[in-house]
């Protein structure tokens, strides 16, 4: 019972601050994780949420992943292959064995695969974590999402070099690098199948389902199906979710006005929760990592900084080589193409919940018996390197945009919405257009104006009661023809203004987030219209 009055308090915690944060400015799932640590120290509590590892990613992960991966495209990933590739693959591995040289020499007793582990859980940012952090942030979108992209795909990177780094040092093994390449590219490959099998019997199925709310529910089943199904198929479930939901939006057709809008609601409730639980989880793990920790906790602590600050470095020093290479970039969606650019991006690297994940799924002991080499160590580093980077930017965050002056440009991201609703408008009044040809009835404007004089001008004896005359009803009921006539025009106006957005939505160079806006605005018509 204390556990889940436990939980039933983070989610009420994440509704509350999210106002907070709103009104401070200030990102609020750091603020969860600053909750979660002073409710740790609450007389009376348990001591640790104890909940088992393995089960961390599995019940957190596949939502979270699911609900961000529905706001970008395949034609964004496609057009931005290339940053993906240097952010969620190269700058992983290069990080993980940054913190793993570093670790096998500061960390006693620690093993070369062990440290390797280290480096696997602190490499990669965490996509909820930057979501909720840097999206409030007045920052450029082209910034945002390239966050984003990397968020989605770097965590399938991290677990299969942490999976053979930790399998090798409990058997007491060497780490094989081709292995290791080998392991990632079937792993992505079997995952991308699963996915897309996945999506397309998703999309079988909930055009059969009659109920908004039960295709809804199918959406909040499927993260969880197709994680499960590609982690035993020895796949990335991480990839595997973020296929489904990428498949998912690309089959959305224009009529399903009703469903993305109760879907919309559903998931930002889903997606609030889950992430409050989780950040929620962080601070309340510090007290037992630091417990753990015993006397060595400040040399422990010395030894984290140190890794922090080779966390941090690394990637500023990557983001501006990857600002030197897309500064010439023809692709207006590319990376970072200025030095205060790369500083932002730099600074977005916030860990979250895989790091956590990760740190606490070390294994106690060995195949041989023995303890896991400095296990304690390296999960004390992988919580700080999470607080660190959580933390500092997350705080930090809004100010440094507004010195940097990298807001600004965020003024001239806002042509893109406008874009998409003049191709809406247009394809809406094409259609109009159309209709009204096949409707032509050059009575409609004046035989409803004449209706509506009439009828107003029998206002007092409406409202008073008085019953209508046979010649009154016979025009309200032409009045109610031409009324349903016109909605139907209008409502196919708007089926053509949808179909344009999602058509947009498609295309490479678009923004999804601005015509998810679009598209929104034009759902909320269409249903209101109904």
């Amino acid at each position: 019972m204390e556990y889940l009055l436990l939980i039933v308090g983070l989610m009420l915690g994440a509704v509350l601050l999210v106002g907070v944060g709103d009104r401070l400015r200030l990102p609020w799932p750091a603020l969860m994780v600053v909750l979660g640590a002073l409710v740790a120290v609450v007389p009376g509590l348990p001591d640790s949420f104890e909940l088992e590892p393995e089960l961390i990613l599995p019940l957190f992960l596949p939502p979270l992943l699911f609900a961000t991966a529905q706001r970008t495209s395949w034609a964004l990933f496609r057009a931005r292959w290339r940053t993906i590739a240097l952010l969620a693959v190269a700058l992983v591995v290069v990080t993980a064995g940054a913190v793993a040289g570093v670790a096998a020499v500061l960390v006693p007793g620690i093993t070369v695969t062990a440290a390797v582990a280290l480096g696997a859980m602190v490499a990669p940012p965490d996509p909820v974590a930057v979501e909720a952090v840097a999206g409030p942030v007045r920052m450029p979108r082209r910034l945002l999402s390239v966050l984003q992209s990397e968020g989605l795909f770097n965590d399938a990177t991290a677990l299969v070099i942490f999976q053979a780094a930790v399998l090798a040092t409990v058997r007491g093994d060497e780490l094989s690098v081709p292995g290791l390449v080998l392991s990632f590219l079937l792993g992505a490959a079997i995952a991308v199948v699963i996915g897309l099998v996945v999506a397309w019997l998703a999309r079988q199925l909930l055009t059969r389902i009659g109920d908004t709310v039960g295709r809804s529910a199918l959406t909040l089943v499927l993260p969880f199906a197709v994680y499960l199904a590609a982690e035993e198929a020895h796949a990335s479930g991480v990839v595997a979710v973020v296929v489904v939901a990428l498949q998912l939006r690309r089959l959305s057709d224009a009529d399903e006005a009703a469903d993305r809008l109760v879907q919309r609601s559903f998931w930002d409730v889903v997606e609030l929760l889950v992430t409050g639980i989780a950040f929620g989880l962080i601070g309340l793990d510090l007290r037992q990592v630091v417990e753990q920790a015993g006397d060595d906790l400040p040399r422990m602590l010395g030894h984290a900084g140190i890794v922090c600050l080779v966390v941090l470095g690394v990637r500023a020093v990557w983001m501006t080589a990857a600002s030197v290479l897309f500064r010439h970039s023809k692709d207006p969606s590319a990376g970072p193409r200025a030095g205060r650019e790369a500083l932002v991006i730099a600074w977005c690297g916030m860990r979250g919940l895989a790091t956590l994940a990760l740190a606490l799924s070390l294994p106690v002991q060995t195949a041989a018996g023995e303890p896991f080499p400095a296990r304690v160590e390296l999960t004390l580093i992988a919580v700080s390197v999470l607080v660190v980077t959580l933390l500092v930017p997350g705080f930090t965050l809004p100010t440094l945009v507004r010195l940097l002056g990298v807001a600004e440009s965020a003024e001239t991201e806002e042509r893109a919405e406008q874009d998409i609703v003049r191709r809406a408008r247009r394809a809406a009044l094409q259609r109009m257009t159309a209709r009204l040809d096949e409707e032509r009835d050059e009575s409609l404007s004046e035989e409803v104006e004449t209706a509506m004089r009439d009828r107003l001008g029998r206002l007092d004896s409406v409202l008073s009661g008085e019953s209508l005359t046979e010649d009154e009803r016979q025009r309200l009921l032409a009045l109610r023809e031409r009324r349903d006539l016109m909605q139907r025009i209008e409502a196919d106006a708007l089926g053509a203004a949808r179909a344009e957005v999602l058509a947009a939505r498609r295309e490479p160079g678009v923004d999804p987030e601005a015509a998810d806006r679009v598209l929104r605005r034009l759902d909320l018509r269409t249903v209101l219209l109904g």
